[in-house]
């Protein structure tokens, strides 16, 4: 492959809703690049953009993966992502690097919920960006409808660049609105100039005003010829449209068949014409050395810098990290310093991924995308820079994991295997997080959804040879009492020879403060328990607050005070003490209104005002207390709630089926507070069971 500037190189990220065509898109667009010599479908698990064992067997892109185009001397880099919310961790880091967004809408099933996902990210990031309808080969596929629906949503600023030609239900051709021309495919695929159809022009004729009220608008002196009745040049239409484009008061819509491998050409010229180089689009940093602001912009000619979107580490093809150089020129044999690491390391070879398959390339210009290959200190979001002028980027924000399962291993013995296979899955997928709860004695797996957790299960088998059993995740409750409780407890044991003797009397109360386990306090007067077995009694009730007696779960705020006693000069001992305490607290602890305590969530829904009743409804359902409601941009509204941790379960399923996917999530952990009777007996009743 050949090496650009940052001119010449378009990155380019591919969203939309999960099946809107996304990845054929890309595969026909290589087909016509000359990059295959056959178009790859996805039903025969053999495309070059989803090519992971887990992406085939599920017909869907689980990963980000980056296809290098050359086209007519420029390099479009296409960043295929996945348009299942469970994956969204992928598109996020594919976003960090993208210039310019091509969102693909099927023409059949129209305007999804994925479909305004992406417009928000694109949003979010500030990018220029274009439609395309796929599936317009499809009897049932109508692009007059998903440009009405797009510019019910978005406004004036929706403008269909082409329209296309059907002729007895089917696609035969397409209309350019900016040169007012139509061409036809014929037999072998290529383009013949054509007539206007007479049942086109009036739309041609909206479409074409739209554009020039457009265009107008770009400068005063357009605005003046465009009233006084003037034609614009071809090449001025263009240009005030890439400066629209560009700035994201026009979005283009054109549309192909991704099948026929249609409308390709024109895609890629408009993405070529309209869309920024890296170059035209600004990048700051800071320069760690000096504490100055360091304008990178994507600038060939200053220090060289890039920064860290993506790892794979996959134990066949082993540890890539994917960059996007920043400034000046990344070269084979550079020494590159990572500043958070505080190492520096020879990248040795350079390459740029073509789906699955490493091309090696002498060098990376500002603006481009490659691989390293390697670099065991880097992970994602790291930035690599020289000594002399160590650079920090903003890091991308990764979606926090709210999906938990517990898990087991089904083989004895395979506990550190699969702790290993996890962290290196994790170098990979920074929305999956491995957290060991020791004090419920379990580990968890988070995830963005169950597809993904079942996904990670499916990669830990098939590629690093383990086997896990997600189940539902114990709660954390905790237990505590209500009222004071006065207990004795002798502890006596002869077995000939010394024998065992501790006696202690206590009291156990409420200590108004659920963050601390325990406080202990003795109050003991003329000797009767000596000082030197103070801390033995206290080891008892630290222990006895691990599990409590009522259902086995941690105890949090308990008084205990030992107030009397007695002893025996030749059999009593620490340990004696220390079980006369546990047992005292057992005791206790049951005679003074022993509660159980369950976790409680702050939880901020974000979801479409059409579904806010469905959603609040629900949360009642779950025990929920609604805190408040605010609307919020794009028709949505933000509920917080309380909401019971137990009840949370599932809770990501549930919320994407009422809100037709468009809902979201996030939590914080808000205080502990006494679960209703029916809990507390079903949990007691578990324990006594097990």
């Amino acid at each position: 492959m050949n090496v650009y500037t940052s001119d010449k190189i378009r990155n380019v990220v591919v969203l939309g809703h999960g099946g809107s065509g996304k990845t054929s898109l890309i595969e026909a667009i290589a087909y016509l690049s000359g990059l295959t010599t056959r178009m790859g479908k996805i039903s025969d698990g053999n495309t070059i953009s989803d090519y992971d064992k887990e992406e085939v067997k599920r017909q869907i892109s689980i990963f980000t993966s980056l296809v290098p185009i050359e086209w007519e001397g420029t390099k479009v880099n296409f960043l295929d992502t996945p348009g299942y919310f469970d994956f969204m961790g992928e598109t996020v880091e594919a976003l960090s690097v993208a210039d310019a967004a091509v969102i693909v809408i099927s023409g059949k099933s129209g305007v999804q919920v994925g479909t305004k996902r992406a417009w928000d990210l694109c949003e979010q990031y500030k990018l220029p960006r274009m439609f395309c309808v796929t599936g317009m080969d499809d009897d049932n596929a109508s692009f007059r409808q998903v440009v009405e629906d797009l510019q019910a949503l978005y406004g004036k600023k929706i403008a269909p660049f082409h329209l296309p030609l059907r002729e007895n239900e089917k696609l035969v051709g397409y209309i350019n609105v900016v040169s007012q021309s139509a061409n036809r495919w014929d037999e072998n695929g290529k383009v013949t100039e054509s007539e206007i159809p007479e049942y086109s022009k009036a739309n041609l004729d909206i479409c074409r005003e739209a554009l020039l009220e457009s265009v107008a608008e770009t400068s005063e002196e357009f605005m003046d010829r465009y009233f006084a009745g003037e034609e614009f040049s071809e090449f001025e239409i263009r240009s005030a449209l890439r400066e629209n484009v560009m700035e994201g008061s026009m979005v283009p819509i054109g549309m192909a068949s991704n099948i026929l491998a249609q409308g390709m050409y024109t895609l890629i010229d408009d993405i070529i014409k309209y869309m920024p180089s890296p170059d035209k689009r600004k990048l700051a940093g800071v320069n760690l050395k000096t504490n100055e602001v360091f304008q990178a912009d994507y600038d060939f000619s200053k220090p060289k810098s890039a920064y860290v979107f993506k790892t794979i580490a996959d134990p066949f093809i082993g540890k890539y990290s994917l960059i996007k150089v920043c400034s000046g020129v990344i070269k084979s044999d550079d020494v590159l310093y990572n500043h958070e690491k505080d190492t520096e390391e020879k990248i040795g070879k350079l390459y740029v991924m073509q789906g699955s398959k490493t091309i090696e390339v002498p060098e990376l210009h500002a603006g481009d995308i490659g691989a390293l290959a390697k670099l065991n200190s880097v992970v994602t979001t790291d930035t690599l820079s020289t000594k002399a002028n160590p650079i920090l980027y903003v890091k991308a924000v990764i979606p926090k994991p709210y999906t938990s399962r517990r898990y087991i291993t089904k083989n004895k013995g395979d506990e550190d295997k699969v702790s290993s296979a996890l962290s290196k899955i994790m170098q990979e997928d920074k929305t999956l997080l491995n957290v060991n709860d020791a004090e419920n004695g379990q580990t968890l797996l988070y995830g963005m959804g169950e597809q993904h957790l079942e996904v990670i299960v499916s990669i830990l088998k098939e590629k690093y040879k383990v086997d896990i059993e997600l189940m539902r995740p114990k709660v954390a409750f905790k237990e505590t009492i209500r009222k004071k409780s006065d207990v004795e407890f002798k502890y006596k044991k002869q077995t000939g020879g010394h024998g065992q003797y501790g006696h202690v009397k206590m009291t156990f109360e409420p200590l108004g403060n659920l963050d601390t386990a325990y406080e202990f306090d003795q109050i003991v007067v003329g000797g009767a328990v000596p000082k030197n077995y103070f801390p033995a009694v206290e080891k008892g009730v630290q222990e006895g607050v691990k599990s409590g007696p009522l259902a086995g779960y941690p105890v949090v705020g308990i008084k205990a005070v030992l107030y009397d006693g007695s002893y025996h000069p030749v059999d009593s001992s620490e340990m004696a003490f220390k079980t006369a305490a546990i047992q005292a607290f057992k005791k206790g602890f049951m005679e003074a209104e022993p509660v159980l305590l369950e976790p409680i969530a702050t939880v901020t829904i974000t979801v479409e005002d059409q579904y806010t009743g469905d959603v609040m409804g629900d949360l009642n359902k779950r025990r929920g207390r609604i805190l408040g409601m605010t609307p919020i941009d794009g028709g949505k509204q933000e509920i917080i709630a309380e909401v019971p941790y137990m009840e949370l379960y599932g809770y990501t399923r549930d919320l994407r089926s009422m809100s037709a996917g468009s809902g979201d999530y996030e939590y914080d952990f808000a205080r502990y507070e006494q679960a209703p009777s029916d809990i507390q007996q079903k949990e007691i009743e578990n324990k006594e069971a097990e």
